[in-house]
């Protein structure tokens, strides 16, 4: 590791085991392996429960855009209420922004021990970053969503305690007076700020980021085309609004079948050809192509699939 980069703030990946009530049985999730994050807004707890059913990696319990200004107090008791009740259960909280009047009380209690992370919206500096870290005693994930967290990326995916970069689309839309099409699968209204995030995130020795929202509800085919987009250009997993965005989701971030068997198929190419020149698929395959395909095999050897 050279002096630019650092150990990212993760754990290895280990199979959630749920309760009867379908709640985690108490192991942290990995953050950095996490391919899909489910909202729940803190006003509903009764939902909480529901979306660890769902089977996703995280469940974010939400403080900030779910919560109107005046439920935030209560929002935070219910949630640390849900919490006592479930000590099995770990999630991430969405707190509110630095500089809000509910940012420090959130931080507070994010010192639960059910809270596995903090999601710091409008992550703008590594002080930020720090301070929510050293105010929880939890690792943080910074959402970009404004023209300062852009400008400020290298030093926020390098700050202590940032355990990935997640991507604020829309409220970066708003600042940047873009406009969303999710009709276009690549969203290319976005490619320039999506690829600062997955840069940042690599040379900061981090995971790959997790990418925005999908707004649509319902449409499982067009949900499915844009997070293998999301994967194209680099992301590791995707933000969820609806229980029943996991599996698409999911889907796209885990090696297909199909990639599987090409990444055998190359490894075993590779190992044949002594060093040699090799084709698999009609296409020769170098030193490039031979790293792909072992990090096909790792990602699939964590999800038990290889």
């Amino acid at each position: 590791m050279n002096e630019t980069t650092r150990q990212p703030v993760h754990s290895t990946l280990q199979p959630a085991v749920r309760t009867s009530s379908g709640v985690d049985d108490g192991a942290a999730p990995d953050l950095g392996r996490a391919r899909t994050f489910l909202f729940v807004p803190a006003t509903r707890p009764e939902r909480i429960a529901k979306a660890f059913a769902t089977g996703t990696d995280v469940v974010i319990v939400d403080l900030e855009d779910a919560v109107a200004p005046g439920d935030k107090p209560a929002a935070r008791d219910a949630l640390l209420a849900w919490l006592a009740d479930h000590p099995e259960a770990r999630v991430v909280v969405r707190i509110n922004a630095a500089g809000t009047p509910w940012h420090e009380a959130d931080l507070a209690a994010c010192r639960h021990a059910g809270v596995a992370g903090v999601m710091l919206p409008k992550a703008d500096s590594a002080a930020q970053v720090e301070h929510a870290h050293c105010c929880s005693g939890k690792p943080v994930l910074g959402i970009i969503e404004t023209g300062q967290g852009l400008e400020a990326l290298a030093e926020v995916a390098r700050a202590s305690g940032c355990a990935r970069l997640v991507f604020g689309k829309l409220d970066l839309a708003v600042e940047l007076d873009l406009v969303p099409d999710e009709s276009d699968p690549e969203e290319l209204v976005f490619l320039p700020w999506r690829a600062m995030l997955v840069l940042a995130s690599q040379r900061a020795g981090l995971p790959a980021p997790v990418d925005g929202v999908f707004t649509g509800i319902g449409d499982e085919a067009a949900l499915a085309r844009y997070a293998a987009r999301a994967r194209r250009h680099g992301f590791g997993g995707q933000l969820l609004i609806h229980p029943t965005q996991v599996a698409a989701a999911a889907a796209a971030f885990t090696p297909s079948a199909q990639d599987i068997a090409w990444a055998k198929a190359v490894i075993q190419a590779a190992r044949a050809a002594g060093g040699g020149a090799a084709v698999v698929e009609g296409r020769m395959i170098d030193a490039p192509v031979i790293a792909r395909a072992e990090r096909v095999l790792a990602v699939a050897r964590v999800f038990g699939l290889a």
